[in-house]
């Protein structure tokens, strides 16, 4: 592999969630290590299956991978890294200020932006302390899906000039001098992300367009923030071994046809395309395989998906959800799964049953227009756009707020307003008015990768302190959307996910997470499923026959509802290509 050979000393690996960063990311990383490199490996998700992956149980610090020397690997958890920050800021105090003093100072920072800055802090020192990560030749990252990697590269600056630029020494988080401390770092970390001979950014892609599209988009974004050093992976090649295998023939037609409209962005970058998996990446000699590009399918015809049932469709899931009138749904799961695509089909088909219908994404990197394509009678299609959202908010703070206010007070209200926090609290409030809608149409809504989605709904009620603290009053949206949320007549959520280890058992946590939110998951939907689909070619075998086993699990262990998409010959797009989602036939074999 030709990125082993130039490897900077940091690697970040980020693309759309499924195209497979973190199975690449870790065999880079074991490729690394047994060139005798010392190979520092660390998951910025939020949501992180490394420990699946290299099925090593990791935590906050550096841990040896057996099998590899000269590999580490950690989580960088969020909440634990607020509430290391929360006693850094918070302990000092404790035995010089009164109780009810040091609780305030701990509720203003049990927000949403404590966890962010803290996580962040721990991402900054591994870029911008040297001291920290010394005793390594190499750090890869493996982020979460695009969107929030964005949010998380762009921070250095965002920080860094806020606390330069502030004049009050407050910001949301409390004192500046907490923050102030890290500055040197801060500055440090956008000189790495900036210095091509430091780092690399890996963008991970899968041959599809819509896939292939957002590369090119992400691509774009980091050259804008300075990260202009890239290379582009290409996962997932195939090659049919028989031209006479329908399903085979067309599987290999949609990557090539991808490849040749590769975006005129991803041309210059340097490339390499790795293989489709015949099985479940996990474990150590599994990824090692990953690197050599040869294929080991295994499974036999009788094996494969013999003796499965499979669930009902997609349209008898919809069916349901029309029953219940107007309300709000809500696809959630791993980045890759299909959220967009299951979310896009059920939202065109209620609306072609004649349903005022709208539909729209909480995640940074989707772009729901793309799967539409063209204009559908009683849709209504948007995006919570960040920066959008961002500037609404400041306006409607300023003339509210502001409006008593003297010159001195509107700067200062101004300037804590640039703080990067402000951006989450208007995401927040765009996301909790959509989530109103319901009240008398369906909406339907994609939601971001887990990891992203699970903070946002966790810190609901953080949201609604920092909204009163820079609007003084409450909007009915917010103050009712954890009720809305919770009330299983008006919200259903889908956790979508695919038939593979990581997708299920991210999922599976997912659902935990949302039950102790007081959210209960009205269905499960399988999505881009060989079982269903009739083919005789080992690698599409292989994958088929290990699908299997996940299918049962969640099927008799995890969920009460449950609903299968197979996978399609033609990308769900437009408003043909998603009712296909719904209407392709389900086979059942006994």
């Amino acid at each position: 592999m030709n990125l082993l050979e130039s490897a900077t000393r940091y690697l970040f690996f980020t693309g759309k969630g499924g195209v497979g960063k973190t199975s690449l990311s870790c065999a880079v990383a074991i490729g690394l290590a047994d060139r005798g490199k010392k190979v520092l490996l660390v998951s910025t998700d939020p949501a992180s299956n490394l420990d699946e992956v290299l099925q090593v149980k990791l935590g906050q610090t550096a841990t040896e991978i057996p099998a590899v020397p000269g590999l580490y690997a950690l989580n960088i958890d969020p909440e634990a890294a607020a509430c290391a920050y929360r006693e850094r800021l918070v302990g000092p105090y404790r035995d010089l200020l009164p109780e009810a003093t040091v609780k305030s100072m701990e509720e203003q920072l049990s927000g949403s932006c404590t966890t962010e800055i803290a996580a962040f802090d721990e991402f900054a020192k591994l870029i911008g302390d040297a001291e920290q990560t010394k005793r390594f030749d190499n750090i890869i990252f493996d982020t979460a899906p695009t969107g929030h990697t964005m949010r998380l590269l762009s921070l250095p600056e965002s920080w860094s000039t806020f606390i330069s630029e502030n004049t009050t020494g407050m910001s949301c988080l409390g004192p500046l001098s907490g923050l102030a401390q890290q500055q040197e770092i801060y500055l440090s970390a956008v000189q790495s992300l900036k210095d091509p001979l430091r780092t690399t950014l890996v963008l991970v892609t899968r041959p599809e367009k819509t896939a292939l599209r957002e590369a090119a988009h992400t691509s774009d974004e980091l050259k804008a923030i300075g990260v202009a050093n890239q290379y582009l992976l290409v996962n997932g090649i195939f090659k049919a071994s028989d031209d006479k295998d329908e399903t085979a023939r067309a599987f290999e037609l949609v990557a090539n046809s991808a490849m040749k409209e590769l975006p005129e962005v991803l041309e210059s970058l340097p490339l390499e395309e790795i293989p489709l998996s015949p099985a479940a990446l996990l474990g150590i000699d599994s990824l090692r395989g990953l690197l050599q590009k040869v294929p080991n399918a295994q499974a036999t015809a009788s094996s494969a998906g013999a003796n499965q049932i499979l669930p009902a469709g997609l349209m008898q899931l919809t069916d349901q959800l029309e029953q219940f009138g107007p309300g709000v749904i809500m696809t959630m799961g791993k980045g890759g799964v299909g959220k967009t695509s299951v979310a896009a089909a059920i939202a065109v088909e209620l609306a072609r049953r004649g349903h005022q219908v709208h539909l729209s994404t909480t995640d940074p990197a989707a772009h729901v227009s793309w799967v539409i394509e063209s204009p559908i009678p009683l849709l209504t299609v948007s995006r919570i756009d960040p920066s959008e959202e961002t500037r609404a908010y400041q306006e409607e703070v300023m003339e509210k707020a502001g409006a008593a206010l003297d010159a001195q007070g509107k700067a200062l209200l101004e300037e804590d307003l640039r703080s990067p926090c402000t951006e989450e609290v208007a995401v927040f409030r765009s996301f909790a008015n959509i989530v109103a809608q319901g009240k008398d149409r369906f909406v339907v809504l994609d939601t971001a990768p887990t990891g992203h989605t699970i903070l946002l709904l966790d810190a609901a009620q953080a949201y609604h302190r920092e909204v009163l603290r820079q609007s003084s009053d409450m909007p009915e949206s917010v103050s009712m959307l954890l009720p809305r949320l919770r009330d299983p007549s008006f919200t259903h959520v889908l956790i979508v996910t695919l038939p593979e280890a990581t997708p299920v058992h991210e999922a599976k946590r997912l659902q935990t997470d949302l039950r102790r939110a007081g959210i209960e998951p009205f269905a499960w939907v399988i999505n881009q499923s060989l079982s269903p689909v009739a083919t005789q070619d080992p690698v599409l075998m292989s994958r088929k026959q290990n699908e299997s086993q996940y299918i049962q699990e969640v099927s008799r262990e995890l969920a009460h509802n449950l609903a299968i998409v197979p996978w399609l010959k033609e990308a769900p797009t437009g408003a043909s290509g998603l009712s296909a989602m719904l209407t392709v036939p389900v086979l059942s074999r006994s």
